[in-house]
């Protein structure tokens, strides 16, 4: 198993019958991130060229992500600014904005490290973090009603651009697209409205696009707030891997099917007992994906031991208090519907306070047994988890409640897709 970049070693059990390890094989970077990324600007799909859309507009804005994600946006911002200028658009008159979504706005040191020195330098004075409490305009309404209020910056930009990083996405399928919009640059209220009215609809999935209302929802709203170019990218092991860019929607959708192959995992049946490790997503609420990508391949009443660091943990403590509540998770679902997320939650963003209804959820349908080292034994309990302090622990623990099991091992469960055949076992 992989925790933390190093390899953890166990042994199963005789009388556990291993169907799978299902780790993936690295795909080789792209040879130039540069070339890539100046190939997929002249390639642009589904729409004109960037310096093309910029004739006759007077600015720009370009919205990129946070540190969560590792898009290189210190080498696709420069030939993003490139293409405007080319268009007629002044330097001065591009601004750009990280869209941290309902994530805390990130300091300039952190927008620094985000973009580079070279390119923080050279747009002082125009570079800023996304505020889900700030400043917004309200532009309208999808039709399923979702309000859309959005970052006054953006809305009153002549041309707007996003940058960011395809992979599979819990709720929305893939992430990249729209969601630089929503919930990047969204208000606080639109995204707790989105996120909750849609959270546990069933298909609202990973790699689901096509009839997925989470993803609908976001893509009517980014053509609402008039997002017209986006630049997504596809990441392996922290290297670019290929570029897409023009539509957003369009470029999302190819950069999809990529994300699909290379993440994808065929599994056998579904286990009885699956062991997965949230790298290479282990800070925050990111360490939660494996999780739950791991309940897709487990059969009801199963087990599912999952091994998570919690190094930062300081942010999960209060949704531990809200995981000790006892309320099952449509009861809590309700709840947050009808009062909205608590005021004293609001600052852990969105995606961190609906993870309680995730983990509820998973609670009563499978046992989970919690390797960490970040997290005391009374605060995994408080979760509804079995504590241990090694795998070695774990799998004593399991085997004491399953002697005959199908067992499948997820090493990295937080890059992997699993992807379930009919049953063979």
């Amino acid at each position: 198993m992989n925790y933390e970049g190093r390899r953890v070693e166990f042994f199963l059990p005789d009388s556990w019958q291993l169907i799978q390890v299902g780790d993936r094989t690295p795909v080789e970077p792209c040879v130039s991130e540069e070339a890539e990324i100046e190939e997929a600007l002249n390639r642009p799909i589904r729409s004109q060229r960037l310096e093309d859309l910029a004739k006759g507009k007077s600015d720009a804005i370009i919205l990129f992500d946070d540190l969560q994600r590792q898009t290189p946006c210190h080498v696709i911002i420069p030939k993003v600014a490139e293409r405007l200028k080319k268009g007629g658009i002044r330097e001065e008159a591009v601004k750009l904005l990280c869209a941290t979504g309902t994530h805390p706005p990130i300091s300039l040191e952190e927008l620094k490290k985000k973009v580079g020195t070279e390119v923080f330098t050279a747009f002082e004075g125009r570079i800023f973090s996304h505020d889900p409490f700030g400043e917004h305009v309200f532009v309208g309404r999808t039709s399923r009603g979702t309000p859309i209020e959005i970052n006054r910056l953006l809305h009153e930009s002549d041309l707007a651009v996003g940058i960011g990083t395809c992979m599979p996405h819990p709720s929305a399928g893939f992430g990249g697209g729209y969601k630089i919009v929503l919930p990047g640059v969204a208000s606080y209220e639109t995204t707790e409205r989105h996120h909750l009215t849609w959270l546990r609809n069933k298909k609202s999935t990973v790699n689901l696009l096509a009839g997925n209302p989470f993803f609908e929802d976001i893509t009517e709203a980014g053509r609402l707030c008039g997002l017209l170019y986006k630049i997504d990218v596809v990441i392996d092991g922290g290297r670019m891997v290929r570029a897409f860019s023009g539509d957003p929607f369009f470029a999302q959708r190819e950069a999809s099917f990529l994300s699909f192959r290379l993440h994808g995992l065929s599994i056998p049946g579904l286990s009885d007992i699956t062991v997965t490790s949230s790298f290479p997503l282990e800070t925050g609420v990111q360490a939660m994906k494996a999780l739950l990508l791991a309940s897709y391949c487990t059969k009801r009443g199963g087990i599912i031991i999952w091994l998570a660091p919690h190094r930062h943990a300081g942010p999960i403590a209060p949704l531990i208090e809200e995981m000790a509540m006892d309320v099952t998770a449509s009861e809590y679902h309700k709840r947050l519907l009808a009062k909205g997320i608590p005021d004293y939650l609001k600052h852990l963003g969105v995606s961190y306070a609906i993870q309680v209804v995730h983990f509820k959820e998973i609670c009563e349908k499978f046992k989970v047994i919690h390797v960490t080292d970040g997290l005391h034994e009374e605060e995994v309990r408080k979760m509804g988890f079995e504590y241990a302090a090694s795998i070695d622990e774990a799998i004593e623990l399991a085997s004491a409640l399953k002697r005959d099991a199908h067992v499948l091992v997820l090493p990295s469960g937080g890059s992997v897709l699993p992807v379930v055949k009919p049953s063979q076992l």
